[in-house]
């Protein structure tokens, strides 16, 4: 009995935002069977479209697109996708951008509440890096939690990457100070720095942020050269509320977006990439290693509107 053939990146990343599209393409169908595009046809797309977490924006620009191109004519669901995923393409276009790595080692740091995958994410990015053939070194600054602690030292057995911990309760700050240094030594290309997860109401837990941040300074003016937020898609609206937050009190440069698997809410990424146009440098739509990849905004529009690969 032979293997199924594994899954290219499209196929994967169709599957994983599969609720997403369902919950658009069910709505839509509902609404469009042999109908006329009235006022209360837009007024119900409009509503759907929100409801699926694409935003007000982008709900407005594809029912004005649509007010505009087929008002008072017979209408079907395919339309309404073709139409839907010309306007969630240049919205996602401009955040399509792939990490720079501006410094030899690159200090990248992440942040984000707890549960989003952050310490997951942080492996998934060293596999991808190690992979392309850079030197990596983690610091498992998220010192809180010792489970946090024990992942990261998996994946760094895992990818080749170098590890830099302490124990539970150690000061984060040093900790990152003494990863950047090794980074140097070992002439590292990359140095990823996991962070304790952020509660939006917890300043003392931001001010300890800041302090590594300013503890990084001591060894590179420049350091962090970027700082990505992990953001979890299952939250919906709350993932924007949480890009604000953030953007408040770190120099949040670029976003990573994963459990878009596990969620009907997929659509929120365009409402973050309208509302904010941070750049969009990896999504997670699954578990293994593999399933973290580049974001590629034409292949993300398609699988959201339940297109086909090109």
């Amino acid at each position: 009995m032979t293997d199924a053939p594994k899954k290219g990146w499209f196929g994967r990343l169709k599957e994983g935002l599969a609720r997403s599209a369902s919950s658009l393409t069910q709505g839509v169908a509902a609404i469009f069977t042999k109908r006329k595009l009235d006022q209360a046809a837009l007024d119900e797309l409009e509503e759907l479209l929100i409801r699926a977490d694409l935003g007000v924006a982008t709900a407005a620009k594809v029912v004005a697109e649509l007010r505009r191109t087929r008002f008072d004519k017979e209408t079907g669901p395919e339309e309404i996708h073709v139409a839907l995923a010309a306007v969630v393409l240049p919205i996602l276009q401009p955040v399509q951008k792939p990490l720079a790595f501006t410094a030899k080692p690159h200090v990248v740091l992440v942040v984000g509440v707890n549960g989003v995958g952050k310490t997951t994410t942080i492996g998934k990015i060293a596999h991808n890096l190690t992979r392309d053939g850079k030197k990596v070194v983690m610091a498992a600054g998220d010192t809180f939690r010792a489970a946090a602690i024990e992942q990261l030292t998996i994946w760094a057995q895992r990818t080749g990457a170098s590890i830099v911990s302490g124990k539970v309760g150690a000061d984060a700050a040093g900790l990152a100070f003494e990863a950047l240094q090794k980074a140097r030594e070992q002439n590292a290309d990359v140095l990823l720095v996991d962070t304790a997860g952020r509660l939006q109401n917890k300043a003392h837990l931001m001010d300890e942020l800041a302090k590594v941040v300013r503890v990084l300074k001591k060894l590179d003016p420049d350091a962090p050269h970027s700082t990505l937020l992990v953001l979890d898609a299952t939250t919906g609206q709350n993932a924007i509320q949480q890009v604000e937050v953030f953007r408040s009190v770190a120099q949040i440069t670029g976003l990573v977006v994963t459990k878009l698997d596990g969620t009907a809410r997929g659509g929120v990424l365009v409402a973050i990439a309208e509302k904010f146009g941070l750049p969009v440098h990896w999504i997670g739509v699954g578990e293994t290693a593999d399933d973290l990849q580049p974001f590629d905004a034409e292949s993300f529009a398609r699988a959201l509107t339940g297109g086909d690969e090109k």
